[in-house]
């Protein structure tokens, strides 16, 4: 019974004393862990990289005036209750269009809006509304098609930004439309 005694303990005594053993069982689960940390390290990665980069792509197919600025000014053109009210379709259509056009300004333009008012400066006031009904009095009667109103406010929105600078309208806005 003695030599079984010594032979267990000798066993053990082998097993406590080989740490190479001991490393060589955790190895392979250490390895596993770094593997597992690196993947999900470099897939994270990846996946702000790509964001950044569609991200990036949108924006620059919106001109770089997409839905990433400043809060904007809201600004009614034409009369308050009334808004525009222009004949279009040539002199000889005889239809006339009366529409609530609202912008939504850049508030960093000093050269367009008033800091303490918030409300356009009398020449770019005039532009605007010069350009408004020019480009309105110009559109034939078939783009003023539900399905073509989008487009109509991205040109009118383009035609105020080529004339006020680049970014000085951020979108525009019809919150009424009456064609007869």
């Amino acid at each position: 019974m003695a030599e079984e005694e010594k032979e267990v303990e000798g066993a053990g005594a082998t097993e406590q004393t080989s740490p190479v053993s001991a490393l060589k069982k955790k190895s392979p689960i250490i390895l596993i862990v770094v593997l597992v940390i690196l993947g999900l390290a470099l897939a994270a990665g990846i996946s702000i990289f790509v964001t950044t980069k569609i991200m990036a792509d949108a924006q620059i197919d919106d001109g770089g005036e997409g839905r990433h600025h400043d809060p904007g000014l809201f600004m009614k053109l034409g009369d308050p209750k009334e808004g525009i009210l222009v004949n279009v379709g040539g002199p000889r259509a005889g239809k006339f269009l009366k529409a609530g056009i609202v912008l939504e300004m850049n508030p960093g333009r000093k050269t367009v809006i008033n800091e303490e008012t918030h409300a356009f400066l009398p020449d770019a006031e005039i532009r605007i509304m010069d350009i408004t009904t020019q480009f309105l009095r110009s559109v034939k009667i078939d783009d003023f098609d539900a399905l073509k109103q989008d487009e109509l406010k991205k040109q009118l929105k383009d035609a105020l930004n080529a004339e006020l600078g680049s970014g000085s309208v951020y979108d525009v806005y019809v919150t009424s439309f009456l064609l007869q």
